[in-house]
């Protein structure tokens, strides 16, 4: 790998974790906006909904828009829109501007985290990309998991200065990645081993939609599913039913992103490279399933802190594991495939706090069985999953 994709992707890095910050850094202070405005919690949970469905709804779009114009434009207009966004939410005390501040994060995220995963995968090679790919989903699931405290601690000094702070990175961000990223066309092609090249598929022929395309775009959707799912009831379902303090809550938070970024940054590649993709994502579908089960049987904290452990684990390995395997489907559409990545990522954002908020009014237990149902289901259909059909070998299990 070059100096110059090395500082390709670390950039690529650096932006996807500045979009994935402010996206979670409006949570420590939703409580006091709802206060302080006098808002519903239908307000704000629409605030909440407005941002994953602009992400969903331009996610595709600017997946093809990037493969036709470059991922450099795309990418510095997110940014930009990222720094609009958290600059426009700082400056208001009204619910409408709020939501207009929302769907520009939204749209901004839907045009940094696929173009960045679409650049990686135009300027690695494939045995590189699951590395690369580990690194970049570190990044998103850092900003995810930070986020939160990082704008509990600016909210101490105003409740205003998380998104000045985001909005000021932004532009950072922004004008770095005009300085050093180079030109689409400046980037060195990356050498694969001699193979023989499969012709593109149009990416709304039948022959682009093989079984494997749509099964791991099917495990996309109800893995974002099954963490938002988890993750959006999981403070309100543990202190209520095991009298987990505030303190307990931050403790297993901050353990699982310790541990995540652990997996992704330094074993992911180590893990795809022994074992394969398909074989982690059996694994960790198993392993969450079988855990958010042991979660409604548990007896005590310590059991249902090991249970969370092992299922953030589990869900923050198999978006690498899938979206590499994604990847490799087909080399000419990367904008397209990341693109729809991000947008069914973001109907699982959707739904998933959604359906557990309601099934959790009903029965404490509920949320998590329906969860552990659909996760045992993504489990059996991994063992349909081959290798989307490429030019290059056919894995062996």
């Amino acid at each position: 790998m070059t100096k110059k994709t090395k500082r390709a992707i670390f950039i690529l890095i650096f932006s996807e974790f500045l979009v994935c910050l402010g996206i979670s850094l409006v949570i420590p202070v939703m409580p006091f906006i709802k206060t302080q405005l006098h808002l519903s919690a239908t307000d704000m949970g629409i605030m909440n909904a407005l941002f994953a469905f602009a992400q969903f709804v331009a996610s595709p779009l600017i997946g093809r828009l990037s493969d036709c114009i470059g991922r450099k434009p795309v990418l510095t207009a997110g940014l930009f829109l990222y720094m609009v966004s958290e600059v426009l939410f700082a400056l208001t005390n009204h619910l409408w501007v709020f939501n207009v501040s929302r769907v520009i994060g939204g749209l901004s995220a839907a045009m940094v985290v696929p173009t960045a995963m679409a650049l990686a995968a135009d300027i690695t090679t494939k045995q590189q990309r699951a590395r690369v790919i580990g690194w970049l989903s570190a990044a998103f699931s850092g900003g995810l998991i930070l986020g939160p405290g990082i704008g509990g601690i600016l909210a101490g000094v105003s409740y205003k200065t998380p998104f000045w702070v985001a909005g000021a990175l932004g532009l950072l961000s922004a004008i770095v990645l005009i300085t050093l990223l180079p030109n689409d066309a400046e980037h060195e092609q990356p050498v694969e081993p001699a193979a023989t090249t499969a012709p593109a598929n149009h990416p709304m022929s039948r022959a682009f939609w093989t079984v494997p395309i749509i099964i791991l775009f099917t495990m996309i959707l109800v893995s974002s599913f099954g963490l938002q799912g988890f993750e959006s009831i999981y403070s309100i379902y543990v202190n209520e039913v095991f009298n987990f303090s505030l303190s307990n809550i931050a403790l297993v938070l901050t353990l699982n992103g310790l541990i995540s970024l652990f997996f992704q940054v330094a074993l992911f590649d180590g893990i795809v490279s022994r074992w394969g993709e398909r074989r982690l994502i059996r694994l960790c579908f198993f392993l969450a399933a079988v855990s958010t089960i042991w979660i409604t049987q548990a007896h005590s904290k310590l059991e249902v802190m090991i249970a969370t452990l092992i299922i953030f684990t589990a869900f923050d390995l198999l978006r690498p594991a899938i979206t590499t395997l994604l990847t490799k489907a087909s080399e000419s559409n990367q904008g397209l495939i990341n693109g729809l990545n991000m947008s069914l990522t973001s109907i699982g954002n959707i739904a998933g706090p959604i359906m557990s908020g309601m099934l959790l009014d009903m029965n404490t237990h509920y949320p998590y069985i329906v969860v552990a149902g659909f996760l045992i289901i993504s489990y059996l259909m991994a063992f349909l999953l081959r290798r989307p059909q490429t030019a290059q070998p056919v894995e062996q299990n």
